[in-house]
Parts: C-alpha cells; sequence; structure tokens
C-alpha cells in the first residue's frame, strides 16, 4: 500500500515559498500573485501504517518547525514537480535510510514532489511562464497529482543490444546519417575508422561498441580538437611567429619527433625543464590522473615523503543545462581523479565565468537559463557537494564577461594529498580482479562526455537530460574514508575513476586486455540494458585493480566503510576489451585499436595579431563578442569603468561598483572554508572579515599529528586582456597566478602549473584555431622565462552557443608547498606604516621580462623572511586602486596616497607582476639602523646598494633593503577609515557600501533586522567538575554516519587533548547491517566515557530537515538504554557540534538532557534566516562555564570559532528562552566586535533567537554547539585575529581524571 503526506513549512518559516513568490513578481513581472506555498510530498511503500505513522512526526517533519496534512490544499493553480525517472533524489533516499535504521528492517521505497499551491488572478501564459520557471526540463517534469496504487516501476527487462546491420556496407552518407541519428560526437571520418575496423573483423558492431568508442574517442576524454595536427601556420605579426619558433627550438631541443599540436605546446615546457634537470619533484606513472609531484612534510619534528596532487576540472555544458547537478559534479569529477590516485582530497578551489547576472530575466536569450537563476543554482549546487564530502574551499571567484552567455564557465580546482608509501602503483596482470567500488549504476550520466564534447543550442535543455548525473557526496566522502587507509590503498595495484564514459573508461583503460561482465555491475533499478551499463558516468564509483588473492579481504575493508564492492572484470592476456551482457559479447574490440583514437585530425591554423597595450587594457574589448539579441548588455572591464570617470574619487567609485571587482562574500560564505582544521587564510581577512585573500592555503591534511607544511594554490587570467590578445592574456595569466603564491609568502621555488583552456567550438575555421594556437604560445613563453612548467591541464572546446561565443580563455593554476610560518596576508596590519609598490621590467611587448620577475620575487621573498612585511598583494583586473582599496577593507584601515608619486604611476591600469607592500614602520627603521651599523657608515649615510657596496658585515640585510629603494612609495596607512589622493578625500564607508551592495540581489549577505538579543549576565560554574569514575585516558566514541564529516577532525582534537577517540561507521547496506551496527554501537557505548557526535550532512540533511539519520539510530532502543546509562549512572560526557548539536536538540539530549519524543513545545534548530549555507569565523561570548566541556574558560571571555551550517537558527519560546538562562544552560552567544550579543547577520550568522550559538543540559553533561570548536591547532586562520582555543576537550579529558 503506497501511503502519502504533504509537508509545510509553517508561517514565518516558509523562506522557500516567499522567495518564490518575490522571483515570480520581481523577476518574473507576475503581479496578480497573492499567496505561494512550497509543500514537500511524501509517498511510501513497503512500510506498515504504524511505522509510517512514526516516521511523519519523526522523519518528513519536525513538529516545531512544520504543518502536515493528508489532503492537497486547495489553491487557484496547483501543480507538482517530481525528479525524472533515474536522477538521484536525496530526500527520498535519506527518508528511506532513516525509517530502514528506525525499523531495522528492509529499506522501503519513498518517491517525493514539491507542490506549487498559488493564489491569485493569473492567465494561462503567466502559469506557463511560473511552471518553466520552476521546472528545469533537464532533471524534472511535472508530476501527476493522483495517489499511484504502487510505486514500483515494472521495468522493461531487456535481452539483447541492437545491432546494426548491414554498418560495414554503409556509405558515407548513411554514416553521417547515423551520427545525427543517434547523436554521437564522432566525426564522419571517425565513422569512416569504424567501417574499416569492423569490416576487418569481418562483422558489423553492436550500438553498445560505436556508443562506447564514440565516448573513447571525445574530445572531453581524448583531447581530440588539443590532438589535431597543425600541418601549416600563416602569421599576421612577428610576435607571434617568434614565440612559435621558440616553441620549435624547444622542440628540437627534447629531440620531439611528434606531430605539431596544440597538445604538444601545451605541454613542451614540462619537457624542456626536465630534460634541463629542472623538475625533479614530478611524480610520473602511466595511471596518474591528477597532477602529481614529490614533497617533504614536517611532521612531530621528522620529514616524510609524501605526494602532493592537483586537479582543474570544467563542467560547462551539463551546468549550462542544470546548473545544480553540473556544478555539483564538476567538483565531484574533479576529486574522482586524485581521489584515484589514493590521496585525501582536502581544498578545493572554484572559478566561474557568467554574464551579468542583474540581467533582467525579460532578456533572457531562448534556449537560456537567466543568469541569475543559472549563477546562483550553480553555486548552491558546487557548494552542496563540496560541503556535504567536506572540501576546505579556499577560493570562490567569478568572472563576468558578455561572452559567458554563450556557456557558462564552471572550473573546480581540487587539491590533496597522500604518504607517497600508500601509493603502490602495479602494471596489471592477467588473473588481476576489477572491483567496483561505490554507488550504483543508473540512467542518469550516459552521454556526459560526448554531451560535453557538443556545442549548446536552443534545444539543448530539452535534449540533453540524461548527460546530467547528480552525485551523491555522502557516497564519494566513503570512498575517501577508504582510500585514506592505508591497509586498503596499498592493495590496490591500479585505479581509475567513473569520469566520463562510465564502465567503458573507467574499467576499459585499467588494464591492456579486460574481460567485464556487466550483469555484475550494480544497478539502481532494473530495465538497464547493456548499453546503458557500459557508459553511465558518476562521481561515486571506483575501479581498483587487486591480485585475485586480496579480493575478499580489499571488499571487507570496503564493507566496514559502508561501501558496496563487487568484483565485476578480470584483466586478460589478450589485449582486448570484451564485456559480457545475459551471456553475450556486446562488446569485443582490440586495444590498439581504441588507443588509435579514430581518424588523424589536421588543421591550418592563421596566427592572430598579437597586438595589446597596457595602459589601454580593455579599451573597446567588452562585447565584442556578443551576438545580436544577446540578454547581457557589455560588461564593461574595470579599467573602462574607471577610465570613464574624471576625478579620483569617481574612478574609485566605478572601480568599486565594477561587477569584477565588487565584493563576492555572498557568494564564498556558502561554501564550508575550514573544515579539515588545516585553514591557513581565511577566503576573506582583517577583523571585519573583507579583504579577499589571494591565494588558497591549506596545512597538508594528516589523519594523526601535525604538520607546519602548507600547501598554496591561486589562479589568474583576465577576459579583456585575452579577447584583444590571446597571446598576452595567457602569458599574464601565468604571471598572475604565480605571483599571487609569492605574495601570499610562498618562495619561489618548486611551483607547479596546470591550466584550464576554454575556447569556441574551433570546427575547421583556421582564425578561431588561432585563438589557442596564440594563447598557448603566450603560456609558453611565461613558463620558459620562469622556469615553471604545466604538468597537467584540462581543455573544454565547445564554447558556442549558436553565433556567440565564449572569451578566449586560459585559467592558470599555480601550486607550491611552504611552511605556515612564512604566510603574509593581504590586509592592512596598522596605521602609519609606508606602502610600497615594486614592478617589475617589461619586454618589448609590454609584457613583465622572466629575470625581471625572477629577481622581483626573490627580493619580495626576502623582504618577508626579514620581518619586515606586514601585507601584500599583487594587482590583478583592477590595478594598484583595487589592492589599495581591498586592503584597506579588512581592517578598516584607511590610506594616503604618497604626494611625490610619480605621475607615470597608473593607479588604475594593470600592473600585473607588481607588488604592494605593506612594511612595518618600526622594523624598517630598525633594519636600517642595523644595516648602517654593521656597515660601519655614518649616521647620514644612504642605506641600500651603497651599503651592500661598501661590504657591510650584514650584506644580505643590506641587500634586501636595496629592493626597498628602488621601489615607489605609494603611500602609508592611516588611522582615518579614508583615501586621500593629493586633495581628494573619499570616506572608504561609501566606498565599501558600493562594493558590497553591488552583487548584493544576486548574493545576498547584508540582510537587515530590527531584532535585538539581550547580552546575558553571566553563570560562573558553582563547582569543580569531576567524574566519580575516573580514568587516565577515556574513550571517545564517534559515530559516523552516511554524510558525516567532520569526524576526523574531532578525533585529532581528542587525541591532542590526550584521550582514545574511536570511529565508528554505520553500516546500513542491509536490515542485517543496520542491526549489528546498532547492537555494536550500544556495546561500544557501554565501554566508552564520551560519545561526541561530529558535524557534518548526515543524509544529506534530509528529509527536509537536519539531523535526522542521526536521532533516527539514536532512538533504537538498545541504543538508547545504553547513552541513558552512561548520563544518568556512569558520569558519562557526551556533546554535538553542528550536525551533533542538530541531533542532540531534536532527540531532547540538550536542554533536557534524555532522549524524549520532542513536540511543538521543544528548542529546535531551522534554516539560517538568510536562507543558505554560512560558513566564516565568527566571535562567541562565554554567558556560562556550567559544564565539564567548558571548565577551561571564563564567563565574559570571547573567542573566535568557525562555523558552517545551512540550519542553525536557534529557536524556542520567550519563556524557555528566559528559564535556560536562568538556569545557566545557554552557554555562548554570538557577538558583535564590542563583544555584545547580537542579532546582525555579519556576527550572528543564522539569526538565533537571543544570539544563541550553544546549549547543554541541566548537569551541564551534554553539550551543544552550532560553531566549530573541533577545527584548531597551530598556524590556523591567519589573516583574522582571535581567540580559538576553548579547551573544550582538554576540559572533557581532565573531567576524568
Amino acid at each position: 500500500m503506497v501511503y502519502r503526506i504533504y509537508v509545510e513549512k509553517k508561517s514565518g518559516l516558509d523562506h522557500e515559498a516567499q522567495n518564490l513568490k518575490n522571483d515570480l513578481s520581481q523577476l518574473l513581472g507576475i503581479r496578480g500573485i497573492q499567496n505561494v506555498r512550497v509543500l514537500n510530498r511524501y509517498d511510501a511503500e513497503g512500510l506498515d501504517r504504524a511505522l509510517f505513522d512514526y516516521a511523519v512526526k519523526t522523519v518528513f517533519s519536525e513538529p516545531q518547525l512544520d504543518r502536515v496534512c493528508e489532503s492537497l490544499p486547495q489553491a487557484d493553480v496547483l501543480f507538482a514537480v517530481e525528479y525524472l525517472p533515474g536522477q538521484f533524489d536525496q530526500r527520498a533516499s535519506s527518508a528511506a535510510e532513516c525509517i530502514q535504521i528506525i525499523s531495522r528492517g528492509e529499506r522501503p521505497t519513498v518517491r517525493t514532489a514539491k507542490v506549487y499551491a498559488i493564489d491569485g488572478d493569473l492567465r494561462a501564459e503567466e502559469i506557463e511562464k511560473i511552471k518553466k520557471y520552476v521546472i528545469n526540463p533537464v532533471e524534472a517534469r511535472e508530476a501527476a497529482l493522483a495517489l499511484p496504487e504502487t510505486l514500483a516501476v515494472n521495468y522493461e527487462i531487456p535481452q539483447t543490444v541492437e545491432m546494426i546491420e548491414g554498418f560495414c556496407g554503409y556509405s558515407d552518407a548513411q554514416l553521417a546519417d547515423l551520427i545525427a541519428a543517434r547523436g554521437l560526437a564522432m566525426d564522419l571520418a571517425d565513422s569512416q575508422c569504424c567501417r574499416a575496423y569492423f569490416a576487418s573483423e569481418h562483422r558489423d558492431p553492436t550500438i553498445t561498441e560505436i556508443k562506447m568508442i564514440d565516448t573513447y574517442w571525445s574530445d572531453h576524454c581524448r583531447h581530440t580538437t588539443f590532438n589535431t595536427v597543425i600541418d601549416d601556420v600563416q602569421f599576421a605579426d612577428e610576435t607571434l611567429q617568434a614565440a612559435y619558433q621558440r616553441y620549435l627550438d624547444a622542440r628540437t631541443f627534447v629531440e620531439r619527433n611528434k606531430p605539431v599540436t596544440l597538445m604538444d605546446i601545451g605541454t613542451i615546457a614540462a619537457k624542456v625543464l626536465k630534460k634541463q634537470g629542472k623538475l625533479d619533484g614530478l611524480d610520473e606513472s602511466e595511471e596518474i590522473n591528477a597532477c602529481t609531484v614529490k614533497i617533504k612534510v614536517e611532521t612531530e619534528g621528522r620529514e616524510e615523503d609524501w605526494l602532493l596532487l592537483f586537479k582543474n576540472e570544467t563542467h560547462n555544458h551539463p551546468t549550462e543545462i542544470e546548473p545544480f547537478g553540473g556544478a555539483a559534479t564538476c567538483v565531484g569529477g574533479a576529486i574522482r581523479d586524485p581521489l584515484s590516485g589514493r590521496s585525501y582530497v582536502y581544498g578545493a578551489m572554484r572559478v566561474t565565468g557568467a554574464g551579468d547576472p542583474l540581467t533582467p530575466i525579460a532578456e533572457t536569450l531562448p534556449g537560456k537559463l537567466p543568469q541569475r537563476k543559472l549563477v546562483t543554482t550553480a553555486a548552491a549546487g558546487y557548494s552542496s557537494y563540496g560541503n556535504q564530502i567536506g572540501l576546505a574551499t579556499g577560493q570562490v571567484d567569478e568572472i563576468y564577461h558578455p561572452g559567458y552567455v554563450a556557456k557558462h564557465m564552471e572550473i573546480g580546482a581540487v587539491i590533496a594529498a597522500a604518504p607517497a608509501e600508500n601509493v603502490v602503483r602495479e602494471v596489471p596482470v592477467a588473473g588481476d580482479k576489477v572491483i567496483l567500488l561505490g554507488g550504483k549504476t543508473g540512467r542518469d550520466g550516459c552521454g556526459g562526455a560526448t554531451g560535453s564534447s557538443k556545442s549548446h543550442t536552443a534545444s539543448s535543455l530539452e535534449t540533453c537530460g540524461a548527460e546530467v548525473q547528480k552525485g551523491n557526496a555522502p557516497e564519494e566522502r566513503k570512498l575517501q574514508r577508504l582510500f585514506r587507509n592505508p591497509q586498503a590503498s596499498r592493495l590496490i595495484k591500479r585505479c581509475n575513476d567513473f569520469g566520463a564514459g562510465g564502465v567503458s573508461v573507467a574499467i576499459g583503460e585499467l588494464a591492456d586486455g579486460l574481460l567485464i561482465d556487466l550483469n555484475k555491475v550494480p544497478k539502481k533499478y532494473d530495465g538497464l540494458d547493456g548499453t546503458e551499463l557500459a557508459i553511465s558516468e558518476s562521481q561515486e564509483r571506483m575501479a581498483v585493480v587487486v591480485r585475485a588473492e586480496d579480493v575478499d579481504c580489499f571488499c571487507e575493508l570496503a564493507r566496514a566503510e559502508n561501501l558496496e564492492a563487487t568484483v565485476v572484470a578480470a584483466v586478460t592476456e589478450e589485449p582486448r576489451l570484451v564485456m559480457t551482457w545475459n551471456g553475450k559479447k556486446i562488446v569485443d574490440i582490440a586495444r590498439a585499436f581504441l588507443d588509435s583514437n579514430g581518424a588523424e585530425k589536421h588543421i591550418t591554423v592563421e596566427a592572430p595579431q598579437a597586438v595589446w597595450k597596457a595602459a589601454q587594457a580593455g579599451a573597446g574589448a567588452a562585447g565584442q563578442n556578443m551576438a545580436a539579441g544577446a540578454d547581457s548588455a557589455a560588461i564593461p572591464s574595470p579599467q573602462e569603468a574607471a577610465g570613464a570617470a574624471a576625478t579620483f574619487t569617481e574612478r574609485m567609485r566605478a572601480l568599486a561598483g565594477n561587477l569584477n571587482i565588487c565584493s563576492r562574500r555572498g557568494l564564498s560564505e556558502r561554501f564550508d572554508s575550514t573544515i579539515g582544521a588545516g585553514t591557513v587564510l581565511m577566503p576573506f581577512g582583517g577583523k571585519y572579515q573583507r579583504t579577499p585573500a589571494q591565494c588558497m592555503i591549506h596545512k597538508i591534511s594528516l589523519e594523526h599529528g601535525d604538520t607546519k607544511t602548507c600547501s598554496l594554490m591561486s589562479w589568474g587570467y583576465n577576459p579583456f586582456i585575452t579577447e584583444q590578445s590571446p597571446y598576452h592574456g595567457a602569458y599574464l595569466a601565468v604571471v598572475e597566478s604565480v605571483s599571487k603564491l609569492v605574495a601570499a609568502g610562498a618562495s619561489f621555488e618548486a611551483v607547479y602549473l596546470s591550466f584550464q583552456e576554454y575556447f569556441e567550438k574551433l570546427g575547421k575555421d583556421a582564425v578561431k584555431w588561432g585563438k589557442p594556437f596564440a594563447a598557448l604560445l603566450g603560456a609558453l613563453d611565461a613558463q620558459l622565462v620562469l622556469e615553471v612548467a604545466a604538468i597537467g591541464g584540462k581543455d573544454s572546446m565547445s564554447g558556442t552557443f549558436e553565433d556567440l561565443s565564449v572569451p578566449p580563455t586560459l585559467v592558470s593554476f599555480a601550486v607550491t608547498t611552504d611552511q605556515v610560518d612564512h604566510i603574509v596576508s593581504p590586509e592592512f596590519k596598522q596605521a602609519g606604516d609606508p606602502v610600497y609598490l615594486l614592478q617589475p621590467q617589461l619586454n618589448a611587448e609590454g609584457l613583465p621580462s622572466g629575470d625581471s620577475l625572477r629577481e622581483l620575487y626573490a627580493a619580495v621573498t626576502a623582504l618577508m623572511r626579514a620581518g619586515l612585511v606586514k601585507a601584500c598583494w599583487t594587482p590583478g583586473m583592477g590595478g594598484i586602486a583595487e589592492g589599495v582599496l581591498k586592503m584597506a577593507l579588512g581592517n578598516r584601515i584607511g590610506f594616503c596616497f604618497d604626494a611625490a608619486l610619480p605621475a607615470d604611476v597608473d593607479l588604475f591600469g594593470n600592473q600585473y607582476g607588481s607588488f604592494l607592500l605593506e612594511v612595518d614602520a618600526v622594523a624598517l627603521v630598525d633594519a636600517k639602523a642595523s644595516a648602517e651599523a654593521d656597515a660601519g657608515l655614518s649616521d647620514d649615510a644612504a642605506c641600500g646598494k651603497q651599503v651592500a657596496q661598501a661590504g657591510d658585515a650584514d650584506g644580505e640585510l643590506s641587500m634586501i633593503l636595496a629592493s626597498l629603494e628602488e621601489a615607489v612609495l605609494l603611500g602609508e596607512t592611516t588611522e582615518v577609515y579614508a583615501l586621500q589622493y593629493g586633495s581628494e578625500r573619499l570616506e572608504m564607508p561609501e566606498l565599501e557600501k558600493i562594493y558590497e551592495d553591488k552583487l548584493e540581489p544576486v548574493y545576498p549577505c547584508n540582510i537587515k533586522t530590527e531584532e535585538t538579543a539581550p547580552t546575558l549576565i553571566d553563570s560562573p560554574a558553582e563547582e569543580i567538575f569531576r567524574a566519580n569514575v575516573r580514568c587516565a585516558k577515556p574513550h571517545v566514541l564517534i559515530p559516523v554516519f552516511p554524510g558525516t564529516n567532520c569526524e576526523y577532525d574531532t578525533a585529532k582534537a581528542f587525541a591532542a587533548a590526550g584521550a582514545e577517540p574511536e570511529i565508528f561507521v554505520l553500516n546500513n547496506l542491509s536490515a542485517d547491517a543496520v542491526t549489528r551496527s546498532v547492537t555494536d554501537f550500544a556495546a561500544k557505548v557501554r565501554e566508552s566515557q564520551m560519545i561526541f557526535i561530529p558535524g557534518g550532512f548526515s543524509g544529506g540533511d534530509e528529509p527536509d530537515g537536519s539531523g535526522k539519520l542521526i536521532t533516527a539510530f539514536f532512538r533504537n532502543a538498545e541504543i538508547k538504554e545504553a547513552v541513558t546509562t552512561l548520563l544518568g549512572e556512569r558520569d558519562g560526557l557526551m556533546a554535538g557540534i553542528c550536525n551533533g548539536f542538530q541531533a542532540l536538540i531534536k532527540l531532547g539530549l540538550v536542554p533536557y538532557g534524555k532522549i524524549i519524543d520532542t513536540d511543538e513545545t521543544c528548542p529546535t534548530l531551522t534554516y539560517n534566516r538568510i536562507g543558505r549555507h554560512q560558513s566564516k569565523l565568527v566571535q562567541t561570548r562565554i554567558v556560562s562555564n556550567r559544564s565539564p566541556w567548558l571548565a577551561g574558560v571564563q564567563p565574559g571571555e570571547v573567542y573566535t570559532v568557525p562555523i558552517s551550517h545551512g540550519e542553525g537558527r536557534f529557536m524556542a519560546s520567550e519563556a524557555l528562552l528566559t528559564e535556560l538562562a536562568a538556569n545557566g544552560q545557554i552557554i555562548t552567544q554570538y557577538a558583535d566586535p564590542d563583544d555584545n550579543a547580537t542579532m546582525d547577520i555579519q556576527y550572528n550568522p543564522n539569526g538565533s533567537a537571543w544570539a544563541v550559538e550553544g546549549i547543554i543540559s541541566p548537569d551541564g553533561r551534554v553539550l551543544g554547539k552550532m560553531g566549530h570548536s573541533e577545527r584548531i591547532g597551530s598556524g590556523l586562520y591567519q589573516n583574522v585575529p582571535g581567540r580559538f582555543d576553548m579547551q573544550m576537550f582538554a576540559s572533557a579529558v581532565r573531567y576524568f581524571k
């Protein structure tokens, strides 16, 4: 029987409905709407009525937040929306998991839909407009309103795959018709190769073989465009001709005999530097899917050999047509590659390209999603996936250019590391087995590789649905955990991820000879044919090769991580890829043919003129790629915006309000930036967290112990330069990315690059081919003069929508490692410090010369290591003026430009490769005095080169100071928060408002409230807490649920405090596994002194409410009894942070101290008032320390704590709040810079009532809080002042001693 329930947020909490009403009226211009209601519909089958009724109030809804009803509401317009069959529905999946945990029986079937009930006088065309706005046909469809008789789907079970009869005799015209009819990405020449091959095999192919070959040879998988042979190049000027000659000379130097291709130009620098002995750190292997370098990691006073892996990935086409899923799988796909290298992925960066998101929806091009909806939904998708899997996203930026209306740019870059001894790479041999790990196969994701290789057309939204897969982040998190286990990783001989191409590529690339049994591939549902099983991709699957004798051990390790592991293939001696299905061979292809990559492609290139003048960067450039009728007005470059103004004040206002310069806080703060407890620089720094960091920096992630070694990643690219001259733009992209590393404190040593190329569909147009050709030559010249190499990259060559194309795009990512003690952040630190401008020399092309840059990098690093530099910024798109503006924001320090500033210093022009240094005024005086004294000069002798030439004892210091003598004194920091330029004075609060307000309609972060919060009276502890049963090393049980992601941080914090942490992974792969997990966990509770529920997204924070999967687990009678005994009879402790706090409050453990059935009178945590995830550092004031967890703090103290949550808003009645305060159960309040409790969203990020951040049980032994107090360690959060360690974990350990 099918049971149905409708769940709706109560009035005042129905943010989704109210936001939709606002969008429909403000964005779509539909004025007749009176009311909008949004209800979640749940259908469930495979359970009895009693269990369903219990699930209604514990799983499907929360009595404090929701209204439930069994029938449809009345409304003028009523329709429902559901996911397309095959799309992953996390809400339904998590609901079913929760119910299974409660029942400990078989998992029921759950289906969900969203019901829209709209009242108002609406015309038929307006109703259709509304439906079009809320239903993306790529992922969803309108659902029936009637209750179905069953949720079971009667799939037609296919038995065979289609044979393409007569293929070997097809004419060229018939081949062309086949390509069009089957939606293949291959061209006619490729199909002719297939015809000849199968003729040689004396048989016709199956459709599986053709589609598999199409995937293998797609531009996405085999970089067909980049490997096209360049037969001839025609040049328009000497600049590119000379650059091309340098490339040919490099080929001669490395004795390169292969054809000239874009790929060869892009990779030749690494070959040159390797031959010169300058790439010693490069780790090379046949298996590597990500850039991999050898590094030394300092840990516990010793050095260890590690591998550092990094990768950039794009999902432009999928994100364009289905922004949430496309962006989510972008980061999921980026993770897969280094993860397949058995590394732990800990950091992420997101760089996107879009049209103007402020463009009215009415101006959207036919066949396109509105830019605003596209960018906001994509940001939600990427952040949702990255936050769930547990990546610290340290840089988030969005580039605005009208060309990206053609196709959105979605780049995800990740960084990872692993001990070198954990990575074993061996060549598979006959008899080895291939194990498929993780998620199951469905139709979603079929055609992802070939779809990414196609141009976007007006019909793509209707026809490309199967090409976008929705990833399951909690499942990929399990893979992270498994591969971090050295016992498991050392059994793996070779590994590949299930990216584009699915089984056919992921397994097909593992060995030359393979026999794959497609019937063994786990399926999401029946009805899949052999072709679908062969080519469907996913984020959360891996294929590993192990020895036959290691299969059982490896599969057991996988099951311990709640992962499915299935042997699906064997390595064979004969070099052929064979797939069987239903006992028949449906693929049988020679490896040599597959690896041929199809017909060799040839092209002639017409190189463009390399014309660019730094002083005129951007002039007349914006909008040149715009097609008639495009939905975005030309977006001015920062130089154009500032150049149109007359005075300094006007130019600064124009700059601050420019789309490419203005604040990104509202975008960035939805991404978790602190998970992993390794973030060295926050995305925004200073007391007020306003100065953006230019570099993503994390400590290398260790499971145990600590390190001072950190990784740095940065990026560079300016579309307004690159569209004028791809050569200059790519050269400067490299310079910008490397300069950002140096500006952050890294020395210019062991720097590696990876490129992201994104160009229009080139076809056979020689002029179009000239753009990537010129860009790669520019990047090559930059690599050669700087002696750094791109060791990886990703190309996407389909940035075309009808007659509109993306700007020539080459984004450079730069990576290195250094020590946390060397890091310098960009925000001004103190008033009264001089700020210097250091500039490189320019070559004949107006570009920074290599020798000059290397000298400048060395000088900047020397000044930093001498302790003279407090802050550093390297100018980007907005020049020096942008740097001064952003450096001033973080600590609200003003700046006065020097009266003697040379007239040729262009504040608003491009200054790539330059540096702005805030120099410590006191340290500078001392250094000069020391240099003069050591040199034996008189007091009036000048320091600098003269000192060095005098042969002073401290010549190194003198040389360091000499670089400042050659620099331009830009000005001085001031206490007055204003910019002073000659007689013009511009108040910074005015400029800051312009800067912050520009994107507020798209990415809000400054919402206002009239509410206030009382600063509570201090409630100090009246006793010293001590357990009756003492323990030298208390045991802490840390449960891990699907979606938990803070277990490592928590375990490290406890281990450092002297406890013995144990991570317990819930296994819910079957009903028996759930029962065993319940029994085993209860037994471990009886042996433990503490339970700590870490943060995360249990069940993906579904169904529509956080912590439900955890509460379902703890409500099991056996576990409830063990917890009650721990707390009531054994003096045990329990705590939860973030997701853990959400579970504790919904169990009643806080504030009541016991597990109860909560009702509408109980407190709870709900969605942040801003309506999205929030991640930043906040201040919390200690109100009460009446808990063993808080014995190390005193009321009135203020601690800075990372927060990262979407549902942290504490809600309780006024009466209950008063009672909790009187009992000393409110332990912490969010505080403003003056240490007062506040409702201001800048400091109270979720809008919690009375600014409550944490509470305790009546006896203080159960604690829940939203802030991540476990994310502590040395060298973290260096750009934000504060006290971070609340001694929670040390206090809990002392309680038992």
